[in-house]
């Protein structure tokens, strides 16, 4: 039987509309598992290079999104410091469609309802390429982390608990 190719999603329409080259990697959604490193031992790939989107408020300057990799730990001090605000929260997981425009699991940077101030943990310089979510459960799209730094207006930050 013959895997059915999914339809492309916004996330990567988008990244052909900006002439960006990724390249996708499906992977069978566990519904009691929506761990990244889960995700990245699917897809057969370094959890250091596979990245998880974050979306937190900040006290002064509302919503932001952090990508970090998915076996690592928001630091919200960190985080605060580098986004120039007191405090920041996660968003609460019901805020986070209504939001975003994406469920969990399946949240990207690229495609958001709202175009917010983003954060790439900087150890995304160390790979030629890393992976983020196609914006829908079961996907992620890998690409160079200097095409999706430019896509999203991102800066390169610290933002995980050593």
């Amino acid at each position: 039987m013959k895997q059915q190719k999914k339809e492309k999603t916004n996330v990567m329409r988008l990244l052909d509309a900006a002439g960006i080259s990724y390249r996708v990697q499906e992977y069978e959604v566990d519904e009691n598992d929506l761990s990244g490193i889960h995700v990245a031992n699917q897809i057969g790939e370094d959890p250091d290079s596979v990245f998880k989107t974050l979306v937190l408020k900040g006290e002064k300057r509302g919503f932001l999104v952090c990508c970090i990799p998915v076996a690592e730990e928001l630091d919200l001090k960190k985080v605060a410091r580098a986004v120039g605000d007191k405090k920041v929260e996660m968003l609460p997981m019901k805020e986070l469609l209504p939001t975003t425009g994406y469920i969990r699991g399946g949240c990207s940077p690229i495609g958001m309802k709202k175009k917010f101030p983003t954060y790439i943990e900087e150890t995304a310089v160390l790979f030629d390429e890393i992976a983020v979510s196609a914006g829908i459960r079961g996907a992620q799209v890998i690409l160079n982390p200097e095409d999706l730094k430019a896509y999203t207006e991102a800066e390169y930050a610290s933002l995980t608990i050593e």
